[in-house]
Formats: structure tokens, C-alpha cells, sequence
């Protein structure tokens, strides 16, 4: 239930910041363009700013070109807003700009386990499928029309922090969800096409190179791959290029938990975990400093590519032990 005191605020703001985590997913930019689109469809000025660029795969989304990147705010910074409004984001560091948004009163708006509740005002519903579905809810509460665009937008998030409905935050209220927003325009095809049909050259080649680093453990029930700077380099592909590719290990037969590991800088890694089923690597993540959810989590790591193999597999390996004692 969206509360009050988020319905007041919302109501008296004129202009909003709008951000989210760091190296931002689909939910991320899903749930920013949607409630961007509908503020302003009240009459309310919404800017995004997020740290890093969204990776390719969402750069369809209509309104992405109007989004705010880098360290630097955006002009009018602070006094131009009213309030930030930081969806999907457990920890305000997080989004690589906290020191900065905390000139503004916040708003936080998330569905994570752990979530640090750092806003004035803090709506965290961790059985919430994505944080899209609680911005389609509050667009309803506040009166904000939710048109074909902002309908795609929103479904985005959903598909992509389901799994394309494949885990276990793929439940009733997620396809009640779907339907709801299909209703108010939503364009399965469209969103389709935007996941599924429009790779980049540069991300199909980086597959390849992402394949090739496949490794199988414990008995083959883990996996682990792993993008290095040159690999990028060959590809002709970008950071934002390896969004989603850690599905295609875990789709192996027997897999039940992966790991990726993407090199960020010289013995600076961002590691990407994906399971089955009640292996939770959301807590395997929790315990090195990041968060995420039970099926999908990631975290940061500094080290050497072997160290940092050997630790996640590790880690992964006590998750499967847990899982099976369940």
C-alpha cells in the first residue's frame, strides 16, 4: 500500500530528481522512464540521473536520451528539486551518488530484502515483483495517467526482474501485473523485441567470448564465466553489452547456481550471481557488501580473477548445501 505521507509529498512537489542503483538494470530504468512519464503527465518536472549509462539493451526505451549521466548533477542542482525520488536501490551508496543526493529530502521506493530505509519517506514491499508494478500502483494512487509508452516501460521492468517469468518472484501478482499494465497499453511484442530482438553486434560477439571462459563445479551444478577488458576490446562491445548474458550459463542442464565475473579496473571485479529454485544468493552477495534477491543478486569484489573465482564458488557451493538441507 503506497503510503500517505509518499501520496503528500508527490502531491506538493513541482519538480523531482529521479535515480537508482549503480550500472542500472531493466527494473531500474523501467520504473525511472515510467515514473518520469507519469509525473510530467501531472504537470510535474522529473529528471533521471543515474552514475553510470544503461546498458544497451533498454536504450529503445522511449525518454532514454533525457537521462542525466555521470558523477556531476544535473543543472539547477539542488535547489531546481524538490525531492529525490531513488527506486530500486537497497542502499543509498548504491547508486554511486549519495554524498550529492543528500542535499535533497528522499524518497525510496524499493522491494529488496535488507533495504536500509534511508528516505524521509521509505515504501519497501519486498514481495513486490518489481519495483515497476509499485510504480503502476502509485501512479494509480496519485491520479497519473498511464499511457502505451509508459504501460511499455513499466512491463520491462516487470519481464526483466522476473526472469522473463522464470523466477520465483514470478507469481500471481506478477501476472496480475502484467495483465493490468497489457490493459493500459503495454506492447508484448514491442518489449519483446526490445529484450530478445535487438542485440548489438558487439553483445552477440561477447557471448563468444563469455562462453569460452565456462567452467563447471561441484559435480557441475555450479558455473562460472568471466569478461575481462580485452575480451570487450575484441568484441567491439561496451559495458552495457553484457547485460543479461549470465542467463545463457544458467540455462544449463544441472546448473543451479552461476557466477560472472565482469572486470571493472585492474583486480576490481563486478560479480553477477544467478540460481534456481531456494538457493538464496542474495545472501551470498549480502555478506560481501551488496544485495539483490534470492535468485538474482551482485556484488563487488577486489582480487585477483582466480581469488574472486574461488571465493563466489565457494560461497555458492554452502548455498547449495543450505538449499538441499531445506
Amino acid at each position: 500500500m503506497v503510503p500517505e505521507t509518499l501520496r503528500e509529498l508527490l502531491a506538493s512537489a513541482r519538480s523531482l530528481l529521479l535515480t537508482s542503483h549503480a550500472n542500472p538494470d531493466g527494473d531500474a530504468i523501467g520504473s525511472e522512464l515510467g515514473l518520469a512519464r507519469a509525473l510530467t503527465a501531472l504537470g510535474k518536472r522529473a529528471v533521471i540521473w543515474n552514475f553510470h549509462p544503461a546498458p544497451t539493451l533498454y536504450r529503445a526505451l522511449p525518454g532514454h536520451e533525457g537521462i542525466h549521466v555521470g558523477g556531476q548533477p544535473p543543472p539547477g542542482f539542488p535547489s531546481a528539486f524538490d525531492a529525490a525520488v531513488v527506486l530500486e536501490c537497497p542502499s543509498l551508496e548504491r547508486t554511486g551518488l549519495a554524498e550529492r543526493l543528500r542535499e535533497l529530502p528522499l524518497v525510496n521506493i524499493d522491494h529488496h530484502l535488507g533495504n536500509e530505509a534511508y528516505g524521509a519517506v521509505n515504501w519497501v514491499e519486498p514481495r513486490a515483483p518489481a519495483v515497476g508494478v509499485m510504480v503502476a500502483e502509485l501512479a494509480g494512487e496519485i491520479g497519473a495517467p498511464i499511457d502505451e509508452a509508459t504501460a511499455d516501460c513499466l512491463l520491462l521492468a516487470l519481464v526483466t526482474d522476473t526472469g522473463g517469468f522464470r523466477f520465483s518472484n514470478a507469481d500471481p501478482a506478477a501476472f496480475r501485473a502484467a495483465a493490468r499494465l497489457i490493459e493500459l497499453g503495454a506492447r508484448t511484442e514491442t518489449v519483446s523485441r526490445w529484450l530478445y530482438e535487438s542485440q548489438p553486434e558487439g553483445a552477440v560477439r561477447l557471448l563468444g567470448e563469455m562462453l569460452a571462459t565456462l567452467r563447471r563445479h561441484a559435480d557441475g551444478r555450479i558455473a562460472s564465466v568471466h569478461l575481462d577488458a580485452a575480451m570487450f576490446a575484441r568484441a567491439g562491445a561496451g559495458a552495457g553489452d553484457s547485460e543479461g548474458l549470465i542467463d545463457v550459463p544458467r540455462s544449463i542442464a544441472g546448473v543451479d547456481a552461476v557466477a560472472l565475473f565482469r572486470e571493472l579496473a585492474a583486480a576490481r571485479w563486478k560479480i553477477s550471481l544467478r540460481s534456481r529454485g531456494n538457493v538464496d544468493v542474495e545472501r551470498v552477495a549480502r555478506d560481501f557488501g551488496g544485495g539483490g534477491h534470492r535468485n538474482a543478486a551482485g556484488c563487488l569484489f577486489e582480487g585477483a580473477l582466480e581469488s574472486a573465482r574461488e571465493t563466489f564458488v565457494g560461497a555458492l557451493a554452502r548455498a547449495l548445501e543450505l538449499a538441499d538441507g531445506d
